[in-house]
């Protein structure tokens, strides 16, 4: 079962309880108003906040509390809502909040104001969302544990000594401690997925070009990385995907969606088949008791009628890590490089920033090309996989919740780690192959740390894999979260 959290904190109160689409329903219907709902939150996060630093940037209350006013006072008049009409919402600190600090956990802009919004919050908004605030990130969201010089580490939401995870390491432990109903992250190495691991919610990365991206400067290279929801349960990810999901002229690598993800929800998984592919047979370094809870976690599956198969794919999986990062190299190195030509801006970079950029800088074009074509190689691997299976599983993470003051794992069961996100080789895959990937929590160690798996569907599969993880979640004698 579920520990309680190791944090000093009461359990939340009856309204920040409740799920997004209960809340949601609630205020449409009146019998909650903006107000109650917003300021429940807001006295949650006052007390919460301070233990585990996961909501940055928060916009004063009064400012706030004005904007649930005037929503209250357009649904007494009887205005038309949108599907998170009332709900308070925290963005990811790496994306565009017109008017709101972002900061991308980097000193070099602490104190920047963006002058418009990331599409998604664009979308966001016109749903009828109140922004309150941001939520913690790594510095330009490299690594898998959230801190930074700006605000500091964010905290586990179970045990204080522990990281979050990350990069939406402020998104998984706002939503497990009940300070957000719903939130947005993004992943490129799994940072929608491994702080959802870590921290006993749910986390999903969409299939490549269904959430669109920017604005960008650069609109025609296929980035890795994807925008997506995260939640305390699995309609309420369904829920916020509606709104973020569709085509934008100004992304023309997005695509559109087809129907209601919620909607779609409504007919239940008939069962199918997962591959169950393990550490890869020794392949992958994972700490003992990941493979033992992510295996108690699969029989599950069993009473919603999936049968599973133990499999590791003929692949050379060492090649295919190093074509990922090479890509992640020409993607988030380049994209630093700016800052890292300015010497007294490269000052403020982390290590592991200044890696990237110095290994992009030292890349070839026939390199790239390599991974590309090998990454294409493994796309079509995974094509004929998915004609046989509905599902690939894979544990989240290889390691569980480490102490918050180690940035990285160094070493694995007994096998070091050549850069600081070896350790997260397992999320490359779905991220590679551009797939749907739903993080379920599996439950905990005899310490007490989370763990989740991931569920690995076809490209452009999403609802699939979002009614498996659903079916999964009927199963489960604990609820999502900490409190």
């Amino acid at each position: 079962m579920r520990p309680s959290t190791k944090h000093a904190v009461s359990p939340a109160g009856d309204i920040c309880r409740l799920s997004a689409l209960e809340l949601a329903d609630k205020i449409r219907q009146r019998q909650l108003s903006v107000r109650e709902v917003v300021s429940a939150f807001l006295d949650r996060i006052e007390a919460v906040n301070p233990l585990v630093n996961a909501i940055v940037s928060l916009r004063e209350r009064a400012d706030i509390l004005a904007e649930a006013d005037r929503a209250d006072a357009y649904l007494a008049q009887g205005g038309a809502t949108g599907s998170l009409f009332g709900l308070p919402i925290a963005i990811k600190d790496l994306a565009l909040t017109k008017g709101l600090r972002t900061t991308f956990g980097s000193p070099i802009f602490a104190d920047f104001v963006p002058q418009e919004d990331d599409f998604f919050v664009e979308r966001l908004r016109k749903a009828g969302a109140i922004i309150i605030g941001k939520t913690n990130v790594p510095e330009f969201g490299l690594g898998s544990n959230t801190y930074n010089q700006v605000f500091g580490p964010t905290l586990n939401a179970f045990d204080p000594a522990l990281t979050a995870g990350g990069s939406s390491g402020g998104v998984a432990v706002a939503l497990a401690l009940d300070m957000l109903p719903v939130a947005d992250g993004s992943d490129f190495g799994g940072s929608l997925r491994n702080p959802a691991a870590f921290n006993n919610v749910y986390g999903f990365r969409p299939s490549q070009g269904l959430v669109p991206a920017g604005p960008d400067i650069d609109v025609f290279h296929a980035q890795m990385g994807v925008e997506g929801p995260m939640g305390r349960n699995v309609r309420d990810i369904a829920l916020l995907l509606d709104e973020q999901a569709g085509h934008h002229p100004r992304a023309p690598l997005s695509h559109d969606k087809h129907g209601s993800f919620l909607e779609g929800l409504r007919t239940k998984a008939v069962g199918g088949r997962i591959a169950w592919l393990g550490d890869l047979g020794g392949q992958l370094p994972m700490e003992r008791g990941v493979l033992e809870l992510c295996e108690a976690a699969l029989a599950r599956f069993s009473d919603a009628s999936f049968a599973t198969e133990a499999l590791v794919p003929d692949v050379d999986f060492e090649a295919l890590w190093q074509a990922f990062v090479t890509l992640r190299q020409a993607s988030s190195g380049c994209g630093l490089k700016a800052h890292y030509d300015d010497p007294e801006k490269r000052k403020l970079l982390k290590p592991e920033a200044v890696w990237e950029v110095e290994q992009a800088i030292r890349l070839t074009a026939p390199q790239f090309h390599a991974a590309t074509v090998r990454r294409s190689l493994w796309h079509r691997t995974l094509l004929s996989l998915f004609e046989r299976f509905d599902l690939i599983v894979l544990p989240t993470a290889q390691v569980f919740p480490f102490d918050v003051a180690t940035h990285w794992p160094r070493e694995i069961a007994g096998r070091a780690m050549d850069s600081y996100h070896r350790w997260m080789q397992v999320s490359a895959f779905a991220t590679l192959g551009a797939c749907p990937a739903l993080n379920v929590p599996v439950g905990f160690d005899d310490e007490g740390r989370p763990m989740g798996m991931q569920l690995i569907g076809r490209p452009r599969g999403d609802l699939a894999v979002l009614k498996a993880g659903a079916a999964y979640e009927a199963t489960l004698p604990w609820p999502a979260g900490a409190s």
